[in-house]
């Protein structure tokens, strides 16, 4: 049991998922996912913004087979900070069948660098949810990215669309391959064809090195469950047909800040063939493009 006390409003995550009607076809990536704890073994960071149930690595790689996954791409969570040994553990029990993206600070020492990468780390994350975080220090986050492209290695961008036109000319002037969380979490309230998902789209088009995540319809959604997310379909399709080979899914469990409701992953699975229609976009999406940027190099 951890020895943290999680939030009393949090939302553990889901004990029961259904089996998806969706067979997911074989080698397929769950692209974003995270561990939290067990908080006995590892810690949540001080300066935290919540304190979440245990997500242990098991229960991972439990959810991982029930739902017919090969191998999962770990995102560091913010309740971790920087302390990223609770994703490193869990990738090096994962047999080569899990891959890491840090979180870092501009101080981190190239020996440092050399561990997570040893361990499959092979990107790094930044976050520019304002609820989320304290402050956007540009310049740390320019340096940092100016270290981490010489390892090849990429950065994840997770932003609300709101502020992407604040942030446009920062995003683009970085060197690395953007991987986007969430699609920018669109405004599904407005129109797919609008002027706030155009930026986006012009975003993708324009820039070659940005990748998007099609996941997390339960947190775009303002439908919600009982209408399957489909509000989301429309944006999520959209990008997947526009940019085929640049994009990833991940069922985002354990589902941090959920706050409505906590989804069932074997809904979210079966709602992967409304995001991609054909054969040929699903292994693209599923296994093509998350091997190439996580297991090539």
């Amino acid at each position: 049991m951890s020895q943290f006390v999680m939030d009393a409003d949090w939302l553990h995550w889901h004990q029961s998922p259904s089996q998806p009607s969706f067979e997911l076809p074989k080698g397929a990536v769950d692209a974003h996912c995270h561990v939290f704890g067990p908080g006995n073994e590892f810690g949540f960071a001080p300066e935290r913004k919540y304190t979440p149930c245990d997500a242990s690595k098991q229960q991972l790689w439990d959810l991982r087979d029930y739902l017919g996954f090969s191998r999962n791409v770990i995102v560091q969570a913010t309740c971790h900070g920087a302390d990223n040994n609770a994703m490193v553990d869990a990738l090096l029990a994962s047999n080569g069948l899990a891959r890491g993206v840090a979180t870092i600070k501009e101080d981190i020492s190239d020996a440092e660098l050399d561990r997570l990468h040893a361990a499959g780390v092979r990107g790094v994350r930044f976050n520019f949810v304002k609820r989320l975080v304290d402050a956007l220090p540009f310049d740390s986050l320019k340096r940092i990215a100016e270290r981490i492209v010489k390892r090849d290695w990429h950065i994840v961008i997770y932003f609300e669309s709101q502020d992407l036109p604040e942030l446009y000319d920062f995003f683009t002037s970085l060197p690395t391959i953007l991987v986007v969380d969430h699609m920018g979490r669109p405004d599904v309230t407005k129109s797919v064809e609008g002027e706030d998902f155009a930026l986006f789209l012009k975003f993708m088009l324009e820039n070659e090195n940005v990748w998007s995540k099609v996941s997390c319809p339960e947190r775009i959604s303002i439908d919600g469950p009982n209408k399957g997310y489909q509000d989301v379909v429309p944006f999520a399709r959209k990008v997947v047909e526009s940019f085929p080979d640049r994009v990833l899914w991940g069922t985002d469990w354990p589902h941090p800040n959920m706050k409505s409701h906590m989804p069932d992953d074997g809904k979210l699975v079966d709602m992967i063939p409304l995001f991609a229609p054909t054969t040929e976009l699903q292994q693209k999406l599923l296994i093509d493009n998350p091997m190439r940027l996580y297991w090539s190099k």
